[in-house]
C-alpha cells in the first residue's frame, strides 16, 4: 500500500490508508471574510452546521454570512422534494437578507451522498433571480479532500461562472489566484504597482464583482500550492501559468515576484529597486527567530498542501532539518521547485496512512511536529511539540512584511517548551 514513487526526486511514499483531515467546509471561514457581499449556504446535515459554527466561534447573537440549509432524516430518505425544500430556504434567506450579492451554494458529504444535483440547483436560481444575486455552487465535501480543497472548487467554480457572468469591456493581464489576507493582498499590489503592471486581479477579490475578461493574453500565478482545480479552469479560458515558487519567507516572495517580473519584462534594476527594502525587512524579521529554530529536526504530517513550502522555508532561512514532508496530494507540477529545493535524502509523502506515518514520526523523534489538531493533543501528551498545520491557513503568511510571523508560528511552541523546561529545572533547585 505505501510504495516509493520512482518519478520523484528523492525518497517519496505513496499512502493509502486511514486519514485525518479536516473537510473542504472548513474553508468557508476565511472565504466569507474574504469576499465580503457573498454568503455561503451549505446544504448538509446538523453535523456541517455545528463543524462550521466551531471552527468560526461565531457567537450565537451574530449574524455571519454563511449558514446551513440543514438536511433533515426526510431528505435523506427520499420522502420530499429536495429542490422544492432548498427553493425555501434560499427565498427565506434572501427575503432577510436582500445585500447579499453572490449566494454560494456548498455540498456536503451528505448531499452528495445521496446525490442532490446541486448544479442545476444552482442554474436554476440563478435564472430564477435574475443573477441578483448571482448563483453559483461547489464541492466542500469531506469525502477524500482536505480541507484546503474547498477553497480550490469554490475559486475554480468563480472563473467557470465568468462565461456567464464575466465583464467584457475589461481585461485581466495578470491574475493572483488564491486567497490571501487584505494585508498581503495590499502589499503584493503595491510592490506590482511600483514593479509597472497594470490589470492586476486577485482571485478571489473582496467583492462578488464580476472577474474582467480572461483569454489567451492573460498570465495567472498561484499564491497557494494547492489549487489545481483553479490553475485548470483558467487554463481552459486561454490564461498561461507562470511558473514559481511560493511567496513564503523572504526566499520564496523574491523568486514569486521574479517571476512575474520576467515574465512581463520588468528590468532587473527595476526589480531590485523596487524589492532592495521589504527583503532586508524579511530578513531581520526572519533572523530574530533562526535561533530558535537552527538544528531542530522537523516532522510535517499531510494536511493543508502547504507542507513542500513551509519545509523548504524551514530548511533554507530558519536552518531546520527536515525528517518527513507529508502532502495530502502534491501538484507536482506546481511545487517541483519547492521539492527541488529540499535537502537529499529528505522523505516526502503523498496521501496518508496514519497510524504508519505515526509510527515513523515517534521512530524519528522529532523536535517539532506540525499536523493536524486530531493529532496534536496526542503528540503533546507524549512529549513531542506540535504545531497545527491549520493555522497557516487562518494566518497571513505570505510575502515580505509577513516573513517575521512565519518564522514566529514555527519558534512559539518550542520557546513554550524551553520556557516550561525552565520553570521545572527552577522548581526542582527551589524544592531542593
Amino acid at each position: 500500500m505505501n510504495q516509493p514513487l520512482a518519478c520523484a526526486p528523492s525518497a517519496t511514499i505513496r499512502q493509502r490508508g486511514q486519514h485525518e483531515v479536516f473537510c473542504g467546509l472548513t474553508s468557508i471561514i476565511w472565504l466569507h471574510r474574504k469576499v465580503q457581499d457573498a454568503f455561503f449556504l451549505v446544504v448538509g446535515s446538523r453535523t456541517c452546521a455545528h463543524l462550521i459554527q466551531s471552527a468560526a466561534g461565531v457567537m450565537i447573537f451574530s449574524e455571519p454570512r454563511f449558514a446551513t440549509a440543514i438536511m433533515e432524516e426526510r431528505d435523506l430518505a427520499g420522502m420530499v422534494d429536495m429542490h422544492d425544500e432548498l427553493d425555501r430556504e434560499v427565498a427565506r434567506l434572501l427575503e432577510r437578507r436582500p445585500d447579499i450579492r453572490m449566494l454560494v451554494l456548498v455540498g456536503s458529504c451528505p448531499s452528495e451522498v445521496i446525490k442532490f444535483d446541486l448544479a442545476r440547483a444552482a442554474e436554476r436560481l440563478d435564472r430564477r433571480y435574475g443573477s441578483k444575486p448571482r448563483v453559483l455552487c461547489y464541492s466542500g465535501s469531506g469525502i477524500e479532500t482536505t480541507f484546503t480543497q474547498g477553497e480550490d472548487n469554490f475559486l475554480a467554480a468563480l472563473v467557470r461562472d465568468q462565461a456567464r457572468h464575466g465583464s467584457v469591456d475589461r481585461l485581466a493581464k495578470l491574475v493572483v489566484a488564491g486567497s490571501i489576507a487584505d494585508v498581503v493582498e495590499d502589499q503584493f499590489a503595491r510592490l506590482l504597482d511600483e514593479l509597472g503592471l497594470e490589470d492586476v486581479v486577485f482571485l478571489p477579490g473582496r467583492s462578488s464583482e464580476r472577474l474582467p475578461k480572461i483569454d489567451a493574453t492573460t498570465r495567472f500565478i498561484l499564491a497557494q500550492p494547492y489549487l489545481g482545480a483553479t490553475a485548470a479552469a483558467l487554463e481552459g479560458l486561454g490564461a498561461a501559468r507562470i511558473n514559481a515558487l511560493f511567496p513564503l519567507g523572504e526566499e520564496g516572495t523574491t523568486a514569486w515576484l521574479k517571476a512575474i517580473a520576467d515574465s512581463f519584462g520588468v528590468s532587473p534594476a527595476r526589480f531590485a529597486t523596487v524589492t532592495e527594502a521589504p527583503r532586508r525587512r524579511a530578513r531581520e524579521a526572519t533572523a530574530h527567530y533562526r535561533p530558535v529554530i537552527d538544528g531542530k529536526r522537523v516532522f510535517l504530517f499531510p494536511d493543508s498542501q502547504l507542507e513542500p513550502s513551509l519545509a523548504r522555508y524551514l530548511n533554507r532561512e530558519l536552518d531546520a532539518e527536515i525528517i518527513e514532508v507529508g502532502s495530502p496530494y502534491l501538484h507536482r507540477e506546481h511545487v517541483a521547485g519547492e521539492l527541488a529545493m529540499l535537502p537529499p535524502g529528505v522523505s516526502i509523502s503523498e496521501g496518508q496512512d496514519v497510524e504508519v506515518q505515526i509510527d515513523r514520526c515517534r521512530a524519528a523523534r522529532p523536535d517539532l511536529v506540525v499536523c493536524g489538531m486530531g493529532l496534536a493533543n496526542p503528540f503533546e501528551a507524549e512529549g513531542i511539540v506540535t504545531k497545527w498545520s491549520i493555522e497557516f491557513a487562518f494566518t497571513p503568511i505570505q510575502g515580505y512584511e509577513q516573513a517575521g510571523d512565519l518564522a514566529e508560528l514555527f519558534a512559539r511552541p518550542l520557546t513554550r517548551k524551553a520556557m516550561i523546561a525552565g520553570e521545572r529545572s527552577g522548581n526542582r533547585r527551589v524544592a531542593s
